[in-house]
């Protein structure tokens, strides 16, 4: 399937994109979101490279994980090695998975002993979750490193009432969901626990000749809790934890087999706010752990942890905001010996925005990391936005990053060479963008367009010697990312809304001139959503265009694709609520990824109720 199939998308996105949606199709206008990703509330139109997703628009499409919405997200490429439990890993503009640093109310959540220190999407529940921020572009001098690429940030919600929904459908599919809590002024406390079980469709792709189903089960668990001491004094926390099984498909070429994988994961965090000396302070300390086990012919055990101890103090003074702290950051992973590898680093950071006038304001950040192992990195960003008038905003940013090596990389984990191993370096980065937004004058349309650039020196790159057999981790690879973005949403009356994405990614590694893998260079979604007074649904067409791929012994290319779903509620009481989803609506046959399978057409009924 040729790059064409995806143009019409493309040119129908190309007047408004967007993942986020966070209006009730019957209001007069859109509001302004806000993203506190940036450590200082700041509003998205303002902030280039910045998108929100929330509640409202994950239950829209019927989204049950987070892979299932974030390639909506202009910029994000999505590769999920199998329809149900494989795992699923972002690149953010053309930056490999482990420049993504993946937040779970704050705790950092990567996964320190997978090589590249990539975090797994494939079982990240989305029924607790109020919100998703995505902040693309080097985010470095906010939160050190991993934010080459950028940064996804997730708040669970709080709850107040009992909720719990029921699903059931194609594949043997059944999810549940129960949730309960209390909230008011001074204190809130809740929890909820979500199960998903499938028989699932061949991980290896069937039109290749395998039929056997490789099935999946998840369950999430959760509790958020908050409680104000005094007027001055706030304590807050939660915790989350999951466990996954998946059957797998591995192989040159993919096939099916027995092989299969567990996984555990947790993550939480304590807080306490305290007002002080005129400022906002906050003390937190969190914590995040993965366990891993593979079942196979090359069985492997992995286990990681991370802590993070921060203080932030936020403030304001007449026209500037701003926020400055310290923290620092602690992680093991065990590598293929068995043994246990330990990583620190140590980092002050300040940021603040200044309203020059009521039309410009400029956004700056500065942060320095001291690495255990690696040295001492500055890293910063500038911003600026500016509203000129007849609803145009011009917005544009600079900054830098920086990726300490990982654990794998930094004892050089399943390396064979007569030589040393060569010393690494941090990777570093640089980016710039420049945007364009506009919003009618009435409120009910607006879009932002968005060039940028992203260039990774020094990337850490995997070494093979056909000569002499030796492998090793090696600084040698440059990357440099183009690309466009566009995005927006808008209110067409009669109950309808829309909400289209575009993305063009030029990514190619510099050392040979090859276009990245797994990067499709087009990529786009629309949704149209339509909201009665009892019934409410929502179309979403994906498409992405042909990408290189590597899972194959030689070159290969995964062919472009088109998809459709349908998503869609009835509200039969004020407590109960029907729903109905169709995923694949044309039955069409797909990969994602290259040798992997993904379903047919596919149904699924469900209920939720409300109290």
């Amino acid at each position: 399937m040729k790059r064409s199939i995806l143009l019409s998308t493309a040119a129908m996105a190309a007047v408004f994109a967007g993942p986020a949606f966070a209006q009730e199709a019957q209001d007069d206008s859109l509001p302004e979101i806000v993203v506190t990703a940036t450590r200082i509330p700041s509003i998205v139109a303002d902030t280039p490279g910045a998108r929100v997703i929330d509640s409202r628009t994950i239950e829209q499409r019927g989204a049950v994980f987070a892979a299932d919405i974030l390639s909506d997200v202009p910029g994000l490429s999505v590769t999920r090695s199998g329809a149900f439990g494989g795992v699923a890993q972002v690149r953010m503009r053309g930056a490999t998975p482990g420049k993504t640093l993946v937040l779970v109310d704050g705790a950092p959540v990567n996964d320190a002993a997978e090589p590249n220190g990539a975090y797994d999407f494939s079982g990240f529940d989305l029924g607790d979750i109020e919100r998703i921020e995505v902040l693309s572009g080097p985010q470095s001098s906010l939160w050190g490193s991993d934010a080459i690429g950028g940064v996804i940030a997730f708040t669970t919600k709080e709850i107040d009432g009992v909720r719990a929904e029921a699903e059931a459908g194609s594949f043997g599919t059944v999810r549940g969901r129960l949730a309960g809590g209390a909230a008011n002024e001074t204190w809130a406390l809740g929890g909820y626990v979500s199960r998903f079980t499938t028989d699932g469709v061949s991980v290896a792709d069937e039109a290749n000749g395998n039929p056997e189903a490789d099935g999946f089960e998840n369950t999430t668990v959760g509790v958020r809790g908050r409680y104000a001491v005094s007027p001055t004094v706030k304590l807050e926390g939660s915790a989350r934890w999951s466990r996954s099984e998946a059957d797998l498909d591995n192989g040159f070429p993919v096939s099916d087999n027995a092989d299969r994988s567990e996984s555990e994961q947790w993550s939480g965090f304590t807080r306490a706010g305290v007002e002080a000396f005129g400022l906002d302070h906050q003390f937190s300390v969190s914590a995040s752990n993965i366990e891993r086990e593979t079942f196979s012919a090359f069985g492997s055990v992995f286990e990681a942890d991370r802590q993070a101890y921060r203080w932030q103090a936020n403030g304001e003074t007449g026209a500037a905001t701003y926020a400055f702290g310290a923290e620092r950051e602690e992680s093991e992973g065990s590598i293929s010996t068995g043994a246990k590898v330990d990583l620190g680093t140590t980092s002050v950071f300040g940021t603040g925005r200044y309203q020059v006038t009521d039309a410009l304001s400029v956004t700056g950040g500065l942060r320095f990391d001291d690495t255990d192992d690696f040295g001492s990195r500055t890293t910063g960003r500038v911003s600026a936005a500016w509203d000129f008038g007849y609803g145009f905003t011009l917005s544009g940013a600079y900054g830098t990053g920086f990726k300490a090596p990982s654990v794998s990389q930094a004892v050089c984990d399943f390396c064979f060479s007569s030589i040393p191993f060569p010393t690494l370096r941090p990777e570093k980065a640089e980016g710039f963008e420049a945007a364009i937004g506009w919003r009618s004058a009435d409120g009910r349309i607006e879009g932002r367009a968005t060039a940028y650039h992203l260039s990774v020196e020094d990337q850490i790159t995997y070494f093979f010697d056909p000569v002499t057999f030796d492998s090793y981790y090696i600084n040698l690879a440059e990357t440099e990312t183009d690309g466009i973005e566009l995005e927006g949403r808008a209110l067409l009356g009669g109950g309808f809304d829309l909400s289209l994405a575009y993305a063009w990614t030029d990514a190619k590694d510099e050392s040979n001139g090859r276009a990245l893998a797994r990067v499709p260079e087009h990529a786009g979604s629309a949704t149209l959503g339509w909201t009665g007074d009892r019934l409410s649904g929502a179309l979403t067409v994906r498409a992405e265009g042909d990408e290189p791929d590597t899972n194959s012994a030689t070159a290969a290319t995964r062919e472009g694709f088109v998809t459709a779903n349908l998503n869609a509620a009835y509200v039969l009481t004020d407590n109960v609520t029907l729903t109905a989803r169709v995923e694949n609506l044309a039955d069409k046959h797909y990969q994602q990824v290259l040798g992997y399978g993904e379903p047919g057409r596919s149904g699924y009924v469900g209920i939720r109720l409300r109290y």
